[in-house]
């Protein structure tokens, strides 16, 4: 088992979708925000976890928002994608494919003084 806290919060769902369509039919827009956060969680990766995952693994992401703004689905869905490719381009799992992530879960809490995402990665041969 594997524990990263990210500190912060990310962009939602929703400012992805408004970045694309600000792009006019570019996805400019939406790419360099995505590979902006992307990077910030590569280097949070790298320092945290210095070896490779053993497949298949679970993922749950524990979210501490500052408030409750946004809804649930909006806050989760941008973040599994940036960081679950995080993972592969960091080098710590080989792909992000069924038989390397076999399942994600959700959790949220308020925080408001200290907003992060806690997350715990379950790997191959834990108890």
């Amino acid at each position: 088992m594997v524990k990263l806290t990210i500190e912060g919060y990310f962009p939602s769902l929703n400012d992805f979708i408004d970045a694309n369509r600000k792009a006019r039919r570019n996805w400019n827009g939406g790419n360099a925000m995505k590979q902006r956060d992307q990077h910030t969680l590569n280097v949070e990766i790298r320092s945290q976890l210095r070896r490779q995952l053993r497949p298949p693994i679970t993922i749950d992401y524990r979210y501490f928002c500052k408030d409750r703004k946004r809804d649930l689905d909006n806050i989760s869905g941008y973040f599994h994608k940036i960081f679950q490719d995080a993972l592969v381009q960091s080098g710590r799992l080989e792909n992000d494919s069924w038989k390397f992530i076999t399942g994600f879960s959700d959790t949220f809490d308020l925080d408001r003084s200290n907003p992060r995402i806690e997350i715990t990665i379950h790997e191959k041969g834990d108890t």
